[in-house]
């Protein structure tokens, strides 16, 4: 029996500008608003940050766990309902979202919208790059074994053609989410596993 494919989290990321003499309703507007999202299946958490005191600006982050789940979040009446109301107060000027292989770097986690953080920036491209590489390497050389006998004799066209097409869907849904999950503690400057129960 065929598995669905693994969908990949979705993180959205909106800069929102507000009048700072409103702080105290912005922050209840935000509260209110994350309290909503919360009830939605697939949510992974929220964040924002302003990038001194007394900006205008609001840097505000939410997760979902797939594209399905965040798009039900977006179109639901709750929220529409909770942007209608800080019209004339609040104003978005910036929406960004983050999938594909950022997504593949950034580790799902809760946030409360007290912790007055974002979500950690992605890992340096080094480490990216590294990262991508032990993944494809492998792939690269089971396909050259077997797929390579098979082709031979085609054009390069049709080889690269039918390479890619074979190996792109592995590296984005089998070889690269478990690569990068066990690489999380790397990735992100942290103690190895099997260090971090040692006093």
């Amino acid at each position: 029996m065929e598995t669905a494919p693994q969908q990949l989290a979705v993180t959205v990321a909106i800069t929102r500008k507000a009048d700072p003499s409103r702080n105290s309703e912005m922050l209840a507007w935000v509260r209110a608003g994350t309290t909503l999202a919360e009830d939605f299946p697939g949510f992974l958490g929220v964040g924002w940050v302003r990038p001194v005191l007394g900006s205008t600006e609001w840097h505000m982050l939410y997760r979902f766990a797939d594209a399905d789940s965040l798009h039900a979040w977006e179109e639901s009446p709750q929220r529409q309902w909770w942007l209608s109301s800080a019209q004339g107060m609040v104003e978005h000027t910036r929406v960004e979202r983050r999938t594909g292989i950022e997504g593949w770097f950034d580790p799902p986690r809760e946030q409360s919208v007290d912790e007055l953080t974002v979500a950690p920036a992605p890992p340096p491209r080094w480490k990216q790059a590294v990262t991508i590489w032990l993944g494809f390497f492998p792939v690269s050389l089971l396909s050259a074994v077997t797929l390579g006998h098979l082709l031979e004799g085609q054009h390069v066209v049709v080889r690269t053609l039918v390479s890619t097409l074979v190996l792109t869907p592995l590296m984005a849904y089998l070889v690269l989410p478990r690569v990068t999950g066990a690489l999380q503690w790397w990735l992100h400057g942290q103690p190895p596993p099997w260090r971090s129960g040692r006093a």
